[in-house]
């Protein structure tokens, strides 16, 4: 496989059945950011290629070590060597796809740090008893103004809350801010309920 550029665009050539046969790398199975990475490098490429900048300027050099890079890769996720055609130079190089696939060097992970049951579930019981005298005051004060004016803002304020709740319950720090919301949120509302009884 070979790395090109044409027309500024980014090509991979290659021999089939057919003959030589050039390629989008969309169409191949190099992700999108790989796939979109070297479209751009192509059109700044074909962009200093088309005016009278020296070969041995720094632009060219830089060109050249991005499509290196890029090639390099490309040989890492298709796991075999690739040709590059240095678009400033003209001069064809081959990058070695490395000794580890991509795929082993990815799942290979440490073992996972122990929970902070202490240091989390403390972090949980502070945010609950802020968001519950929060919400107790906010409801309290407004109740004595209107008890539907009280529902409508703990519904606003709720409703406000959910959507970064329940992003943050899958993140490992702020999951127990979460935890602490959910339960301030819920005591604050028996709270309340108790309070009209």
């Amino acid at each position: 496989m070979e790395l090109r550029v044409r027309d500024g665009r980014a090509v991979l050539a290659g021999e089939d059945d057919s003959g030589e046969r050039e390629v989008d790398p969309h169409s191949l199975p190099l992700g999108a950011d790989l796939a979109e990475a070297l479209h751009e490098w192509a059109k700044v490429a074909d962009a200093v290629v088309r005016t009278e900048t020296p070969s041995d300027g720094v632009a060219g050099a830089l060109i050249s070590r991005r499509g290196k890079q890029l090639a390099g890769r490309i040989a890492a996720v298709m796991n075999s060597p690739v040709s590059y055609t240095d678009p400033v130079s003209g001069d064809l190089l081959t990058v070695d796809a490395p000794e580890t696939p991509v795929e082993a060097a990815v799942t290979t992970e440490a073992e996972p740090e122990p929970t902070p049951w202490g240091t989390g579930l403390t972090v949980s019981v502070i945010t609950a008893a802020i968001v519950t005298v929060t919400v107790v005051s906010l409801s309290l004060g407004l109740g004595e103004t209107s008890r539907w004016l009280a529902l409508v803002a703990n519904v606003l304020v709720v409703g406000g809350l959910a959507p970064s709740v329940w992003l943050g319950r899958r993140v490992p720090v702020w999951r127990w801010v979460a935890y602490g919301v959910v339960t301030g949120v819920l005591v604050a509302w028996l709270a309340l309920i108790l309070t009209l009884l």
